[in-house]
């Protein structure tokens, strides 16, 4: 399979199977779109040097290559990777939380995960990840920063049991970071591997979406307290982390007000909402967000090149490299939510990953009773690009791993459905991804 597109005023060709990517004169992408749409019977294309160096480069398999023959094992694998929704509750009222302001619908019967909780999902995690011995656990919420106590205590925890059973563990954080003082921001740079900081671009913006719990905008202590954290990172991971509704389709102005103010990496995320909210996004508003990912992309080449007074910064969704892809396991299966992944509530239940939490069906288990459903497991290891129809037969699938499975529940009532709104945005990510790495 060949993908032909056009980038930031380039013509590019993309070898599926293989990863090769081209770069196209104008007459080389006319020929090449002529060959693939007719079987590459070069009686239909008129002969030239360009056709017999395409067909050089199909007969060596550097184009239009075979499907590899391979297939991710359809059995569970073991759980390598954890979120601890360990505050169902939040310090914000974000109007298009998936969480309902972060009770998840009062799903839970507490609010805050217990340190006992939050030890035994640990132990949990430590007997179900086999011989993997590196592994990964997310403090989520809601406001994680809300029970901080028994985050710091779940920590200490981590560490001696990764001492009992001779692991580590990368520990990340998502906040909005309102309530972050000089000690906790000390501490999450001491113990976070990465930190992904909720703040949305523009003032206006964040404060139309992000109030507090009396309804003011929340910008000005997400700001401070997001920074408060970035200036102490040192070279660890972090990335201010924004969504984009239909009220600010023109975000990427607000990828560069993240950029400006002071973080160096970005991400502006699409929202997930249903169709009748004012905020939902829609497949109308797509020639919008392209434009407004081309006018990002135009502008983050600009600074990398020196040719804007801008601050360069990485947009998380232009990442992407030859040298540093996922295994091929990772490229079949995605996140592994279900399988490798699973989120844990602050009752103790299991569930696929922290947007299935809340829809009780998918339920997997709970790791105080130390039970896992293996049924729903096998189900979600059986999920992936070479078991979903339209996925196997995309471009995109070794880039995206087949998707969202909590979108395309909510999209279409099965995890096998990718969504296809979801799909749009991956594809004119990833072709802006692919042309910027042409420079790299």
């Amino acid at each position: 399979m060949v993908h032909i597109f056009g980038a930031l005023g380039r013509s590019f060709a993309l070898d599926v199977e293989s990863g090769n990517l081209f770069e196209l004169d104008a007459e080389a992408a006319k020929v090449l779109s002529g060959l693939t749409a007719n079987g590459w019977n070069t009686e239909a294309v008129a002969d030239s040097d360009i056709v017999r160096e395409f067909v050089a480069l199909r007969c060596d398999g550097q184009l239009d290559s075979a499907e590899a023959d391979v297939a991710p094992p359809s059995d569970p694998g073991v759980i390598k990777a954890m979120c601890l929704n360990v505050a169902h509750d939040c310090n914000l009222r974000c109007r298009y939380c998936f969480a309902g302001q972060g009770e998840y619908n009062n799903s839970s019967c507490n609010t805050r995960m217990p340190l006992d909780v939050g030890i035994a999902a640990l132990e949990f995690l430590m007997k179900r990840s086999g011989n993997r011995r590196n592994l990964e656990v997310d403090f989520f919420g809601g406001e994680p920063l809300l029970n901080f106590d028994n985050v710091r205590r779940m920590v200490e925890a981590g560490r001696e049991l990764e001492r009992k059973y001779n692991k580590k563990i990368s520990f990340t954080m998502t906040t909005n970071a309102a309530g972050v003082t000089d000690e906790i921001a000390d501490w999450i740079n001491a113990e976070m591997d990465n930190c992904v900081l909720s703040i949305d671009g523009r003032r206006e913006v964040h404060d139309r979406m992000r109030p507090d719990a009396g309804g003011h905008g929340s910008y000005d202590k997400c700001a401070a307290g997001a920074l408060r954290v970035v200036s102490g990172r040192g070279g660890k991971a972090y990335y201010a982390r924004g969504t984009y509704t239909a009220h600010n389709l023109d975000f990427h102005l607000d990828a560069l007000a993240l950029a400006d103010a002071g973080f160096a990496n970005v991400s502006v995320e699409p929202v997930v909402a249903q169709s009748d909210k004012p905020y939902a996004l829609n497949e109308a508003m797509l020639p919008e967000i392209f434009a407004s990912y081309d006018k990002l992309a135009e502008e983050i080449v600009k600074r990398s090149k020196g040719a804007s007074t801008g601050k360069p910064f990485t947009f998380f969704h232009f990442i992407t490299s030859g040298e540093h892809e996922p295994c091929l396991r990772k490229r079949l299966m995605g996140c592994g939510a279900g399988n490798e992944y699973a989120a844990v509530t602050p009752d103790g239940d299991i569930y696929p990953c922290h947007q299935f939490v809340g829809r009780e069906s998918f339920r997997m288990g709970n790791v105080i009773a130390d039970e896992l459903d293996s049924a729903t497991q096998k189900e979600f290891a059986s999920v992936n690009i070479l078991t979903k129809s339209e996925c196997r037969k995309c471009w995109a699938k070794y880039h995206c791993g087949g998707g969202c499975a909590a979108n395309a529940h909510s999209a279409n009532g099965d995890i096998r459905l990718p969504d296809k709104l979801s799909c749009a945005f991956m594809k004119k990510r990833l072709e802006l991804a692919l042309a910027m790495s042409a420079d790299e």
